[in-house]
């Protein structure tokens, strides 16, 4: 067994939230839990003790009911706390004094902070506006907007009303935004007029003025001045400036909705390999009791923290950072370039504000080895608790450049889980110790395991991670799904009654996990799960490709994105035509969906149904056996892909 980078001391141990609960487990809940293991164990056997243990210790606002868990054998089917009835953003905002609740940052432009009593204050604002455009419980809502304040505002204005909210980052091209909004039917749209990153300013009021051209069930538009002073929206349809919205409505006392469990709070997009995007609907009362757990038990948080996490809108990680407000944390958002002006912006921003949790991308943290930071001499991280990492897998080398170069003393917590679920499956935990290369445990109440083809547990090898019986943040549904099919087959086809992640991981022998990527042909590039059949959507509608075909390539620890296109007769896939390709991508989808390599071949393999096989062609660019070649209608054509020394640079 290897030795640990990093152990808590007892005392530090002892301090935490893991280590009260297990105390209360084992004396109000019968867990007779020894070892973090047994309470590991004791969550995934015992769940109606262990989730209403989750919902006692973290004081969740509202009616609990009994019993905490019907149908546990269905997974999908299981019900939760179903007498239950509770609000969202009644338990995210429990306080109302003069502390502070955010912390903004956008690039070297601008600076805030938002007290407790202006965040109520400025969401009963925007409730009773909403509720004045005739927003009612299970009505959606929606917002392409940056990480600013207003958005979590405008979120919590919602849920208290008990609107299902979506949002959606600003970099997303007009076709990304309509494939996910389009379907939902949002009644009322928050924007801003544009963003900035990399020190440039991006507007977005033409692509709104085409976006809501094409979303006709958005009854009220509402536009935030982010860019500068108010913009004129006389040629938007029913627009208003943010001010003018609220404007009707003093501050005061917010009527929060009692609802049940399983209302739907959010709906999430996970792009898959054929249609549109996937519209995950979560329920309110799963989301909130997988956060509090991860938050206040795993990443050890705890009232007036502050907790940062780069993400954007258009990442589960900003639903997750949202309700880090249930503990009484301070939220630090950033809006920007993690690297403008210059590669020490987010380190500068721990060290001046004093965050305790500094959430970051694996490839965040290997773009700063590269560049040489060395924030451990140049910046004071003495607040910092825990260094929190996800998106992509965090290798060997990432744990040793946060250990040499970021901070010693620190929990260095990564973890893996999805938007499917809104949660984590494995991740860390603040009294056990940190091995280099390994995510330290299961979460709580997880029933994670590796599994080979044939639906066999096993150790010390890679398999599929699953996760074998009932969560609270199991999604209700996809939206239009009507009867189930579609969920059915997204987690559960491989492995009936077991969710499927779609992800390789392996047990260690120190009880942590490793994961080695992607199971399925999603592509996680950079930390962003992105779907390949967005990319083709955008790409096949150039006349000079037949057809294309997208994988995404292990490299330089990370994923890269490589599109092969099958051209047209007399075509030819010169520079002018690559750029065409990244442009179109790049304004219709999103940055993020833009390859790094881009190839012609003249042939793409199939199966004997006409489907294109990306997992066989990935198999093949990384020098790996193929799966089920007797499948392939032309399996000779693998051979287009096998040893390009394009891919070799």
């Amino acid at each position: 067994m290897s030795e640990p980078l990093w152990t808590p001391s007892p005392e530090r141990a002892d301090s935490t939230r893991m280590a009260a609960f297990h105390r209360l487990a084992n004396a109000s809940y019968g867990a007779a839990a020894d070892t973090p293991e047994d309470l590991w164990r004791w969550s995934v056997t015992d769940k109606d003790a262990f989730w209403g243990a989750v919902w006692d210790f973290h004081g969740i606002i509202g009616h609990r009911g009994e019993p905490v868990l019907l149908d546990a054998d269905r997974m999908p089917g299981a019900r939760w706390f179903p007498d239950a009835r509770l609000n969202f953003a009644e338990n995210l905002l429990r306080r109302r004094d003069d502390r502070v609740a955010m912390i903004f940052r956008c690039e070297d432009r601008i600076r805030r902070e938002v007290t407790w009593r202006e965040l109520y204050d400025t969401t009963s604002r925007i409730a009773a506006a909403l509720r004045a455009a005739g927003i009612r419980p299970g009505d959606r809502v929606a917002a392409y907007i940056p990480n600013v304040p207003e958005a979590m505002m405008y979120m919590l204005a919602a849920a208290s009303i008990g609107a299902t909210v979506s949002t959606a980052s600003p970099d997303f091209g007009v076709q990304g935004v309509l494939d996910r909004f389009g379907q939902i039917e949002p009644r009322v749209l928050l924007a801003a007029d544009g963003y900035f990153y990399n020190g440039k300013p991006h507007s977005r009021l033409e692509r709104l003025s085409e976006i809501l051209a094409n979303l006709p069930t958005v009854e009220t538009a509402v536009v935030l001045p982010y860019m500068g002073p108010a913009p004129a929206l006389s040629e938007i349809p029913n627009a208003h400036v943010w001010e003018d919205f609220l404007s009707p409505h003093p501050a005061g006392d917010i009527d929060f909705e009692p609802l049940p469990f399983d209302h739907p709070l959010y709906i999430l997009f996970s792009s898959g390999t054929t249609g549109a995007p996937k519209c995950i609907v979560q329920g309110a009362g799963g989301v909130l009791l997988q956060h509090v757990k991860e938050q206040q038990l795993h990443a050890d948080v705890r009232a007036d923290d502050r907790v940062f996490y780069f993400t954007t809108c258009g990442w589960m990680m900003w639903n997750w950072l949202a309700t880090t407000l249930a503990a009484e944390a301070t939220v630090v958002l950033y809006d920007g370039s993690p690297f403008y002006p210059d590669g020490d912006v987010i380190f500068d921003y721990a060290d001046e504000i004093g965050m305790t949790l500094l959430g970051v991308s694996a490839k965040f943290l290997d773009a700063s080895n590269k560049a040489g930071l060395r924030p451990r001499e140049t910046h004071d991280l003495s607040s910092v608790r825990t260094l929190c990492s996800t998106g992509s897998v965090l290798v060997p080398e990432g744990f040793d450049y946060a250990y040499e170069h970021i901070k010693r003393d620190v929990h260095l917590a990564s973890v893996s889980g999805g938007t499917d679920l809104c949660a984590c499956f494995v991740g860390g935990n603040p009294v056990l110790p940190v091995y280099r290369g390994e995510i330290q445990a299961p979460a709580l109440g997880m029933d994670v395991d590796v599994w080979d083809d044939d639906g066999r547990s096993i150790r010390g090898e890679r398999g599929e991670l699953v996760c074998k019986s009932a969560f609270p943040s199991v999604p209700l549904r996809f939206w239009g799904d009507d009867d189930g099919s579609r969920l059915k087959a997204a987690y559960f086809d491989m492995y009936p009654g077991v969710w499927r992640h779609g992800d390789w991981m392996e047990w260690t022998e120190n009880g942590g996990a490793i994961i080695h990527g992607r199971s399925d042909a999603t592509l996680n590039s950079g930390g962003v799960r992105i779907g390949t059949a967005e990319i083709y959507r955008q790409v096949e509608r150039l006349p000079e490709i037949i057809e294309s075909i997208v994988i995404g390539q292990l490299w330089e620890n990370d994923t890269r994105i490589v599109l092969f296109v099958r051209l047209a007769e007399g075509c030819r896939l010169d520079e002018e035509l690559k750029t065409r390709l990244r442009d179109v991508i790049r304004t219709d989808a999103s940055p993020r969906h833009v390859p790094a390599r881009i190839l012609a071949v003249d042939d793409i393999p199939r199966t004997k149904s006409g489907k294109i096989v990306e997992l066989a062609v990935r198999a093949v660019v990384q020098g790996e056996p193929v799966k089920n070649m007797e499948a392939l209608a032309n399996p000779e054509a693998l051979e287009l892909f096998r040893d390009r020394p394009e891919l070799a640079e």
